[in-house]
């Protein structure tokens, strides 16, 4: 007799254990203030909003994985392919993060080397289409490279897919909140 595959059971609790390191240790330690925070008489998005959400749906993810998919009888063991799939994953989304926290503060040198009076991209990082930059290349190279990964190829649709999510995140979060800066630009 074959023994069931646990797979489930190893994702559930993995995305449990880094939803909760993620909203005990990791946010809290990374962020100035809190979920919401109140500014003279107004609320205002806490830094920490945006990544206890997310983590939360990590959260939720997870425990639904724990409480009914756990015993699924055609759950797939886990082989070579999950792994290399998984760290493939991790792998453009770790270069894309560097793409995003950099390439500001590169095209800000790169510019330097035309001007007479030097451009701090610190100095920048709020002013309309700097603050964009490192968002739109890094978001772009994400969702492309990930659709690239899951469809086994680059395609012009996917690059289209990737353009049209960043902008309208960039129309969500960005347009409604004249004190929000989009990652990486508070961290820079």
């Amino acid at each position: 007799m074959a023994s069931i595959s646990r797979s489930n059971l190893y994702l559930g609790l993995l995305c449990v254990v880094f939803a909760v390191v993620l909203i005990f240790v990791w946010i809290p330690s990374d962020t100035d203030s809190g979920i919401v925070e109140k500014v003279r008489g107004r609320f205002n998005i806490g830094d920490a909003l945006a990544p206890t959400v997310a983590a939360c749906f990590v959260l939720f993810g997870g425990l639904l994985l724990l409480a009914s998919e756990r015993h699924d009888p055609f759950q797939t063991a886990i082989r070579k392919r999950h792994i290399l799939f998984i760290a493939s994953l991790v792998a453009v989304t770790v270069m894309s993060l560097l793409v995003m926290r950099f390439a500001g503060t590169f095209i800000a040198e790169i510019a330097n080397l035309f001007r007479i009076e030097p451009v701090e991209y610190r100095l920048l990082r709020a002013a309309p289409g700097w603050k964009h930059v490192g968002f739109v290349l890094g978001g772009v190279l994400m969702v492309s490279g990930i659709i690239a990964i899951i469809e086994h190829g680059f395609s012009r649709r996917g690059l289209l897919v990737a353009v049209l999510a960043v902008v309208l995140m960039i129309v969500v979060f960005d347009l409604p909140f004249e004190d929000l800066l989009l990652p990486p630009n508070g961290d820079v």
